[in-house]
């Protein structure tokens, strides 16, 4: 392996001077032989960016070459023709136009234009890059600015009459669009972090230290806004060949000890890119949680990793990932990926599924609907401590534990009642949908799912014809009697006793009118069959 005195300087500085050096040196790097040409050396430590080339005989290391010695080898023969030393400048522009919507494109090109006005290299970065070149949708736009990236988009601001949010202390800001849309902007900089697990300390820097402080390679593309070189593919980091080989790959083999939540990100973009995280990155995962570095994460920030994880398209193969890093006992000792869970998971995914193809109106929280599934094998005092070590909200604990506590008590007794369509509107109203989603994974019996199927698709939506107004106008007085009146004919509606307004009217003439024949007690209404 290869280790550099930065890495060697920063892993004591982070107290881990008495670990093996093997727990973070660097396994994955070329090496040559006495015999090969500058071309390939050249290949080497320009074309994959590695700044140390071991040189090796018969397995045995002899020497090694560094950029400094190329250069000076390269001086030295004259009759060599070199490629560039550094790599030819690639220009993404056609690809700009015929992916990113021609609005956004101007105002890229526009910021471009205020920043050559003010003397800055503007630049857009990180996944709006990434997910241009893997042809993905791109939505979110983040830019960097080599200068002040405040003044910059104050100036781009008054140029264009937008608002700015300004972020002070970090430097950034915010254009605000009038249709919600916004566009991030940050002053180039680098960071370090005082101790492991801590958030870093940020300071002005150049675009190469920007990118390097960002957790893959992959996220460390830029694309240069300003007129002489729009579309200008900036790529420090090789993360061009770690998109077309498919590969998850820190920058370097601290970023976990620096910052143990790469590690939840890591596995996410794994999944969702349907890529390999190296093998390298791979083992300084396994060290860092097993040095405990995950354990120091704030329940804060574990929390908004989490979020994430379940509200991806699929969670499912994350939290199986998870399992196998042991990531999972890091929200709870006694959280594992048992069979029973992962079926119940599957199942919440499918759920989750048909609930979003019926198109109805309201939002929910997919996260939670997993969080009641993953809290499922939990007993309530573990439940709890759960709800402690992510650091929840009162009303997010709150959500949780009654969400949990409300659905085991309504499904047992779904279960044993017989489902008339009012008994079962009463009991499930007042749920929230992510408690009726995770009942509904969670049933096992046909008719309870049936009973919660039906009820969000058909009979929540079941409204009274009548108001208050019309029956002072058929001659009722308001009173407690409306309540009556309302329940009796929402029952009436949702057992198919009434279809239309005038059926209501009929009925309220019929049983609660007193020139009609007698009101028949609730006993004998609750005798009509269910249709």
């Amino acid at each position: 392996g290869l280790i550099t005195k930065e890495i060697a300087s920063r892993a004591v500085f982070h107290g881990l001077g008495g670990q093996k050096v093997k727990e973070y040196m660097i396994t994955d790097f070329s090496t040559v032989s006495p015999d090969a040409p500058l071309k390939e050396i050249q290949d080497h430590i320009v074309g994959e960016g590695q700044k140390l080339l071991p040189v090796v005989d018969g397995g045995k290391l002899i020497g090694g070459i560094t950029k400094t010695d190329l250069l000076r080898a390269l001086h030295e023969t004259p009759s060599f023709s070199p490629s560039p030393l550094y790599a030819k400048k690639k220009f993404i522009t056609r690809l700009l136009e015929e992916r990113v919507p021609p609005h956004i494109l101007d105002l890229l090109r526009r910021m471009g234009e205020v920043g050559e006005e003010m003397g800055y290299r503007i630049y857009a970065v990180g996944g709006f890059v990434r997910d241009l070149l893997l042809r993905r949708p791109t939505h979110d736009v983040d830019v960097v600015v080599e200068g002040d990236g405040i003044r910059f988009a104050q100036a781009f601001g008054e140029k264009t009459g937008l608002k700015v949010r300004i972020h002070k202390k970090m430097g950034t800001a915010t254009v605000l669009f009038p249709n919600g849309y916004r566009i991030d902007v940050a002053t180039a900089r680098m960071e370090y972090y005082p101790r492991p697990a801590a958030p870093p300390t940020v300071d002005r820097g150049p675009l190469k230290m920007d990118l390097f402080r960002r957790d893959f390679t992959i996220n460390t593309l830029a694309v240069q806004l300003n007129p002489p070189s729009f579309g200008q593919l900036i790529d420090f980091f090789g993360a061009q060949r770690d998109l077309k080989e498919g590969v998850i790959r820190v920058l370097h083999s601290l970023s976990f000890v620096e910052d143990p939540s790469r590690i939840f990100r890591a596995l996410r973009f794994e999944v969702r890119f349907g890529f390999q995280i190296g093998k390298q990155t791979q083992n300084l995962i396994r060290g860092a949680v097993k040095m405990g570095f995950v354990d120091r994460l704030s329940g804060a920030r574990l929390f908004a990793e989490l979020v994430l994880i379940l509200t991806e398209e699929d969670p499912l193969p994350i939290i199986e990932r998870m399992e196998e890093f042991g990531l999972l006992r890091v929200l709870h000792p006694r959280l594992s990926l048992t069979p029973f869970l992962k079926g119940l998971l599957r199942r919440v995914g499918e759920v989750i599924h048909w609930y979003d193809l019926l198109f109805l109106e309201g939002k929910y929280e997919k996260w939670m609907v997993y969080l009641l599934a993953m809290a499922d094998p939990l007993k309530e005092k573990e439940v709890r401590e759960l709800s402690e070590r992510l650091a929840l909200s009162p009303r997010h604990r709150k959500r949780l534990l009654e969400g949990r506590r409300r659905a085991l008590r309504t499904m047992g007794t779904l279960g044993d009642m017989f489902q008339r369509p009012m008994e079962v509107y009463r009991l499930l109203s007042p749920l929230e949908d992510e408690v009726l989603l995770y009942m509904m994974a969670k049933a096992t019996k046909k008719e309870v799912k049936k009973a919660i199927s039906l009820f969000i698709t058909q009979w929540r939506q079941t409204r009274v014809s009548l108001n208050g107004k019309d029956l002072q106008e058929m001659g009722i007085p308001p009173g407690p009697i409306y309540r009556e009146i309302f329940e009796r004919l929402l029952e009436a509606r949702l057992e198919g006793e009434v279809e239309t307004e005038s059926d209501e009217r009929e009925l309220v003439r019929r049983e609660f009118l007193p020139s009609h024949s007698k009101r028949p007690t609730k006993e004998k209404a609750s005798t009509s069959t269910s249709p």
